[in-house]
């Protein structure tokens, strides 16, 4: 049995979860939000819980049983509280603005990269150089989150370049001038 597909998702009083046959939607604060289950598993709803049972005991039934509970899990969690990443930006003269719904970075290329963002999600710049990612979808959220820091991510001498709040860079060290000695 796996450890992750047997315990039960509970759900918080300001989410509505729908069941529709293999079609699982949830409704919160956040907005609404909505999947089809993988194959071999189905969904219970049980008063304010929901619980993900395999249909038999083959290989791909036991994979999809964790998976299936960790999405349906991420779609309540996201409609209710939401999902965040935050980022920074190093580097002399890199910086964000949000204008509309683009984003506009200034990574030391010739151009301006305009980003657009998608609906759903909400990109807060401060200070030019932290931006926060925010949405109830996690998946996307992470995606944006990578799409930004795929413009320039941090390179390994200066450490220049997009990364998460918290991401350690592995620092390499430079060349050193060698003294001619004859």
């Amino acid at each position: 049995m796996s450890r992750i597909g047997k315990s039960p998702v509970l759900v918080p009083a300001n989410v509505k979860v729908f069941l529709e046959g293999r079609r699982f939607r949830a409704e919160g604060p956040l907005g609404k939000l909505g999947m089809e289950l993988p194959p071999k598993v189905t969904a219970k709803l049980e008063a304010g819980v929901v619980h993900i049972v395999r249909d038999s005991d083959e290989r791909i039934a036991r994979s999809m049983h964790g998976l299936a509970r960790s999405l349906v899990n991420n779609l309540v969690q996201g409609v209710s509280t939401g999902y965040v990443k935050k980022m920074e930006i190093h580097g002399v003269g890199f910086k964000a603005n949000l204008q509309g719904k683009k984003l506009v970075l200034n990574l030391g290329k010739s151009h301006p990269i305009e980003y657009p963002v998608p609906d759903t999600i909400k990109i807060t710049v401060t200070d030019n150089t932290r931006l926060t990612v925010e949405g109830p979808d996690k998946q996307l959220v992470g995606a944006v989150s990578a799409d930004i820091r795929g413009y320039h991510p941090p390179e390994p001498y200066k450490g220049k370049g997009v990364r998460y709040v918290g991401e350690i860079i592995r620092r390499k060290e430079g060349k050193t001038a060698q003294s001619k000695s004859a």
